[in-house]
């Protein structure tokens, strides 16, 4: 069976979650569907964003294979990973690659691991609906709006003087700000802050490195995207950003901002985000403790699930995110064929 011990997305995912147990195929090469006896326990942490993916697979498999028992936590990528590296879990589901500090943790306590791409994913800015000033950013706002010199902003407006010397596009509305977004516990805040250049615009600007690789503390930071979702209908001038799935499953509860990198407004959309024309598109990742795949079946049959058809690429098109071409998705399997060995 399955323990979920967090919300895996809007209730449109859950039920979707629901439905794909009821009528997994049960034949991927591999998955452990159909084996006698099979049991055990596999714990999978880490990304709220990748979650709803790893939550599915884990409905499929289970149908399939009753007495394996599989949590599925989404506290976040850099909580996750304290955890995996500390050999508490089986998996970590990643919404960036593994940091060298982590890297460092997981050598300290003899965890290897494998990193296997799952999926493509967005990271979406988003506004209240009632925002219509606000349809693209470049990368300068976003500096002005979210990063480490724009403490204390207490509206759009408030940024207007640092967005003219970041190179902003100067079109910021007179509303209150009101900021709410992934914390520092989240892959997703990691990834904005690259993707977004703020840590390359602190840095030239003169500010100190332990302030330039983050955003501004002052801001209603959440661990759950849904809570993210929700703030942006409470206020005209809300501003956060979710992964692609979630935004999109909120319909019309939010409005979805374009995002100029410098050549132009690009919304994402599974096109942009699959050639990466958009500038906030990202890869996902599940980490799975090399150690434990000889150790505990279960865990290698739940793995050879996920790279299935099931997996990869059904339950990834199910939760929304953006599948891997074929050749990535040959390459995760091969790099799994060959841990797993």
């Amino acid at each position: 069976m399955i323990r979920t011990r967090t919300s895996i997305m809007v209730a449109g995912l859950s039920a979707l979650a629901v439905l794909g147990a009821a009528c997994s195929s049960g034949d991927d090469a591999g998955s452990g569907s159909g084996t006698p006896a099979l049991s055990g326990s596999v714990a999978v942490s880490g990304s709220s964003t990748v979650q709803p993916i790893s939550s599915l697979v884990a409905e499929e498999f289970s149908s399939a294979n009753p007495d394996v028992q599989i949590s599925v936590d989404g506290p976040g990528t850099s909580d996750g990973f304290v955890l995996f590296c500390k050999g508490e879990t089986d998996i970590n589901d990643a919404s960036r690659a593994i940091e060298p500090e982590e890297k460092q943790a997981c050598k300290k306590n003899g965890v290897t691991w494998v990193e296997l791409p799952v999926a493509f994913d967005g990271i979406t800015v988003m506004t209240n609906p009632d925002n219509p000033a606000v349809s693209c950013l470049n990368t300068g706002d976003l500096y002005a709006l979210l990063g480490p010199e724009s403490q204390g902003f207490k509206t759009w407006a408030d940024a207007a003087s640092l967005d003219q010397q970041v190179g902003g596009t100067g079109k910021l509305p007179n509303l209150p700000l009101q900021i709410t977004a992934p914390g520092q516990e989240s892959g997703t805040y990691d990834a904005f802050i690259s993707l977004a250049g703020i840590e390359d615009t602190a840095l030239s600007r003169g500010v100190a490195e332990d302030k330039a690789a983050a955003l501004r503390p002052d801001y209603q930071a959440s661990a759950n995207d849904n809570v993210i979702i929700q703030a942006m209908e409470g206020d005209p001038g809300a501003l956060g950003f979710v992964g692609f799935a979630y935004a999109e499953a909120a319909g019309s509860q939010i409005d979805i901002v374009q995002i100029n990198g410098g050549g132009g407004c690009v919304a994402p959309t599974r096109e942009t985000i699959a050639d990466h024309s958009y500038p906030l598109s990202r890869t996902l990742y599940i980490y799975v403790n090399k150690a434990r795949i000889a150790e505990n079946p279960a865990l290698k049959a739940y793995v050879d699930f996920y790279m299935g058809e099931t997996g990869i690429v059904s339950a990834v098109q199910q939760t929304g995110y953006v599948d891997l071409p074929s050749d990535q998705i040959e390459a995760s399997r091969t790099a799994w064929s060959q841990a797993s060995a």
